[in-house]
C-alpha cells in the first residue's frame, strides 16, 4: 500500500481506507488549522517524532469510547463522593499540553516508547486550534495545584482525545470521567481515543472497525460544532 506525499497548498487527503496496514496514510503538508480540521473530519490525525516529516495516520481498528459505555470503577467513586479533585476547562490549555509533552519525553528517556509526538510544532498548532475555539483542555486540581489533565478537539458531536497526564494517582482518570459525563450531557455521541491503551480500555473504550468510525464521521458532518472556550 503506497504512502502519499501531501502538497503544501492542497489540503486534500487520500481516502483513509488507503492507509498502510500499520495505519500510515500520508507524509508532509503542514499543521495549519485548516489542514488539521480537514484531517480529523476524515478520520486522520498527525503523529510523528521530533525532527521527522509529519506523518498522517488512520489506524484500523479505531479505539473509541461511547459515552453510555463509560466504566467507573468502585475505587474511583470515593474520589467523586469526597470531591478529592476539582475540574475546570480551558483555563490553561498550553500548560496542560506541555505537561503531556513533559510526560512523553520522560517516557522516551526511560526507553518505554520509541518517540514523543508532542513536538513544538504540535504545541503551536493545537494552541492555535484552542484560540480558534476547537481544541479544549481539562484541568484537574488538588489544593489548587494542577495534578492532571487532558486535551483534544471537538467537531460536531465527537470529541477527539489527544493526550493526558497525571502527577498523582487517578488524577487523569478523574478528569477523563468528568469530561465524558460533560460530553454526554451535551449530546456528544463518541470520544475518539485513536489507539488502544489499557488505561482507556479500563474506562470502557473499545476497538471498532475503521469503516464504522468513518460512518460516524459522515453523519457527524451535519452537526454543529461547539466552538469557543468551555469556561
Amino acid at each position: 500500500m503506497p504512502v502519499f506525499w501531501l502538497d503544501d497548498e492542497d489540503l486534500t487527503f487520500p481516502p483513509a481506507q488507503w492507509a498502510s496496514p500499520e495505519g500510515v496514510l500520508a507524509i508532509g503538508g503542514d499543521l495549519s488549522a485548516e489542514r488539521l480540521l480537514t484531517a480529523y473530519q476524515n478520520g486522520i490525525f498527525p503523529w510523528f517524532n521530533e525532527g521527522d516529516p509529519i506523518l498522517w495516520w488512520s489506524p484500523d481498528p479505531r479505539f473509541v469510547l461511547f459515552p453510555d459505555e463509560l466504566k467507573v470503577a468502585k475505587s474511583m467513586r470515593p474520589y467523586f463522593n469526597q470531591e478529592k479533585f476539582t475540574v475546570t476547562y480551558d483555563t490553561c490549555f498550553e500548560v496542560v499540553m506541555r505537561e503531556c509533552q513533559a510526560r512523553t519525553r520522560e517516557s522516551l528517556e526511560r526507553g518505554s516508547q520509541s518517540g514523543t509526538w508532542i513536538t513544538e510544532e504540535m504545541v503551536e498548532a493545537y494552541v492555535n486550534l484552542h484560540n480558534l475555539g476547537y481544541a479544549h483542555s481539562v484541568e484537574v486540581r488538588q489544593d489548587d495545584q494542577l495534578v492532571g489533565g487532558l486535551y483534544g478537539l471537538t467537531l460536531g458531536r465527537i470529541f477527539f482525545g489527544e493526550s493526558m497526564f497525571s502527577l498523582v494517582s487517578n488524577a487523569s482518570k478523574f478528569g477523563f470521567i468528568s469530561l465524558v459525563r460533560r460530553l454526554s450531557s451535551s449530546g456528544y455521541r463518541l470520544i475518539d481515543c485513536q489507539q488502544e491503551t489499557p488505561h482507556l480500555e479500563s474506562l470502557g473504550a473499545r476497538a471498532i472497525p475503521r469503516e464504522t468510525f468513518l460512518d460516524f464521521l459522515k453523519k457527524n458532518e451535519h452537526e454543529n460544532t461547539e466552538t469557543g472556550k468551555w469556561t
